[in-house]
């Protein structure tokens, strides 16, 4: 079997722990380990992808436990994932801030597992003010695991001994997490919430991720330009979408969204040359002729051939006074029911939900989990 084991040691109170683990690349162990899959209810997971790194995403590693034993697969390996990728939907996976990963293989494979224990969930449930899995171990095991990973290129190979180890204690703690927070949610009559929230998510990763459309280049502050600084910021964020595609890189990599609304402003502002002073010379240096066609083309173009958006409020009135003082009287019944439990308040509604149901009190079965729905259904009808 081709795979990297690492000495153990036994916990020790806020200090990180090396954990033996099998780095498996070949087909052969890939269809072993899936045998071993096979029986288990429950299997502990985590994912590594390089979307900090690269222009698509891709899933970069698969870390999982099984007993005693983890396991990281190389995913970039040449390897037929169908089958352990089919293994994994059977099971019920317990998983740490799961959405990204989940959506990334539905995005993949369309996956979806047979259920889901997610321990950053659990923890909002339980009221902890630190919700982070590096936080949830030292609480419930005094161990600090391995930090300075998480923005790593996991895509790079061979990856270094501190990467994989730091992978690999991601997976080691999750199981006995899960019995010691379901047990905390069971007492407090919260184990039905997780539940809910965990299949709202399953649910919800299906979708994968939200799709570009033609109002992607719409980036944050770009409400505040005009006309001409709007042209000039599409046919900036147009040229930072080839660019990047082109290059395998993050858009962010190539230039950030705040230096592009920046060169847009500048030039709706003083025109000109100007806005060459709102970029770093070194950053200006490297892009300047792209950089510069790219303005002159949005200072020629003519804004009303900008993809024109429909209001987000659509044909809708802002609310009226009676809605106003029904939705400030629903929050304020929210956030005292919030205290009472420990929670966050918006774990029980949100404030978009809460004008929803300022507008229309029937749709609370509707946009709400059963579980907050019950929480704020007082409230609701006496509004």
């Amino acid at each position: 079997m081709s795979f990297r084991l690492f000495p153990s040691s036994l916990f020790r109170p806020r200090s990180a722990v090396t954990t033996p683990f099998q780095w498996i690349d070949h087909q052969t162990d890939l269809d072993a380990l899936v045998k071993r899959l096979k029986p288990l209810k429950e299997v502990p997971l985590d994912t590594e992808a390089d979307n900090m790194y690269h222009y698509h995403n891709r899933i970069c590693l698969y870390q999982l436990q099984i007993g005693k034993d983890s396991y990281i697969i190389d995913a970039l390996a040449d390897l037929d994932l169908k089958s352990f990728v089919q293994a994994l939907g059977t099971k019920v996976l317990i998983m740490h801030g799961s959405d990204f990963d989940l959506r990334l293989m539905a995005d993949h494979y369309q996956f979806r597992p047979a259920g889901l224990f997610d321990t950053m969930l659990a923890a909002q449930l339980l009221g902890h003010s630190k919700t982070g899995l590096g936080s949830l171990i030292e609480h419930y095991f005094d161990v600090e695991l391995p930090k300075g990973h998480q923005k790593s290129d996991w895509s790079k190979r061979p990856l270094p001994e501190k990467m994989l180890l730091y992978a690999a204690e991601d997976v080691v703690y999750l199981q006995e997490l899960r019995k010691k927070m379901a047990k905390e949610l069971k007492k407090k009559g919260r184990m039905d919430w997780l539940d809910q929230r965990c299949a709202w998510q399953i649910d919800a990763a299906l979708d994968g991720f939200t799709q570009r459309d033609e109002h992607a280049w719409r980036v944050s502050g770009s409400h505040k330009l005009g006309p001409r600084g709007l042209a000039v910021l599409f046919e900036l964020w147009h040229w930072r979408e080839r660019s990047a595609e082109k290059a395998d890189l993050p858009p962010f990599k190539i230039l950030n969204n705040p230096y592009l609304v920046a060169i847009a402003a500048s030039v709706e502002q003083s025109g000109g040359s100007s806005w060459q002073d709102t970029l770093p010379p070194r950053v200006f240096t490297r892009h300047r002729k792209a950089l510069e066609k790219a303005v002159k083309r949005g200072e020629d173009r003519d804004p009303a051939t900008l993809p024109r958006r429909k209001s987000a409020r659509g044909d809708r009135q802002p609310l009226s006074n009676e809605e106003i003082q029904r939705q400030e009287e629903m929050r304020v019944f929210r956030d005292a029911r919030a205290e009472e439990l420990g929670i966050d308040p918006s774990l029980i509604a949100n404030r978009s939900q809460l004008t929803i149901l300022a507008r229309d009190r029937e749709k609370l079965d509707e946009i709400l989990l059963p579980w907050q729905a019950d929480l704020l259904r007082s409230a609701v009808a006496e509004n």
